[in-house]
C-alpha cells in the first residue's frame, strides 16, 4: 500500500487543529478529515471518528499497526513542510 496523494488545508487560529487532510492510497482510495493536533508533546495526527455519546467518540477508519501509522504521519508531515 502507498500514499499516492496528500491535500493539506492548513487552519488559522488558536485552535490546536493546524491542519485537516486528505490521503489518497493506490489511487483508488481517500480518507478525508484527518486532522493534524499540536499537543504538548507535539504534532499528531487523529483519524476521522464520530461521536457515539457525550464523551466517546469512535474511529471510522484507522491504521492497524503503530508502522502504517508512522508512515501515514510522516507522509502528512512532509507535505505540511512543503507548504511553508
Amino acid at each position: 500500500m502507498k500514499i499516492t496523494d496528500i491535500k493539506v488545508k492548513m487552519l488559522d487560529g488558536e485552535s490546536r487543529v493546524k491542519a485537516v487532510v486528505a490521503v489518497t492510497f493506490d489511487d483508488c482510495f481517500v480518507v478525508h478529515g484527518i486532522n493534524v493536533i499540536e499537543g504538548q508533546k507535539g504534532m499528531f495526527i487523529a483519524m476521522p471518528s464520530r461521536k457515539i455519546s457525550d464523551s466517546v467518540y469512535l474511529d471510522i477508519v484507522h491504521p492497524t499497526n503503530s508502522e502504517t501509522r508512522k508512515m501515514i504521519e510522516d507522509s502528512i508531515f512532509a507535505a505540511m513542510e512543503e507548504l511553508k
